[in-house]
């Protein structure tokens, strides 16, 4: 299996970057549709878990549209094979002095493009 096939890996930054746009814009839309809609798919979020797509939407559409904004840093996304990709990420936000987000997402391709299957984001105390 190669490792980081350089036009596969291109494809899962363009995903991720359009994912981190539509995030702090909170373009809903953009945002459910980089997930894939199954049941199986799972959200584990700072405050809570989602488990399948119905959830996932759910909390995406009740969310509040305030203080989304952040900046990532350590961003590493790593490619299997062509249909297979981890993203991670540091994140931080103004509004959270001394606490660091981090954010992994795990991504398959699928015959309508990359969505991610499984994603966690949590926040802890910076040290």
């Amino acid at each position: 299996m190669e490792i980081d096939i350089p036009e596969i890996r291109a494809e899962v930054e363009a995903a991720f970057a359009r994912y981190e746009q539509a995030l702090v814009t909170n373009d809903v839309p953009v945002l459910e549709e980089l997930f894939r809609d199954a049941p199986e798919t799972i959200r584990y979020g700072a405050t809570e878990n989602l488990y399948g797509m119905d959830d996932i939407r759910a909390f995406r559409r009740a969310r509040p549209s305030v203080g989304l904004m952040r900046s990532t840093e350590r961003t590493v996304i790593t490619t299997f094979g062509r249909d297979f990709a981890v993203a991670n990420t540091l994140f931080r936000r103004e509004n959270a002095p001394g606490k660091v987000g981090r954010q992994s997402q795990s991504w398959v391709r699928f015959p309508e493009g990359w969505r991610v299957v499984a994603a966690h984001v949590s926040v802890v105390a910076e040290e």
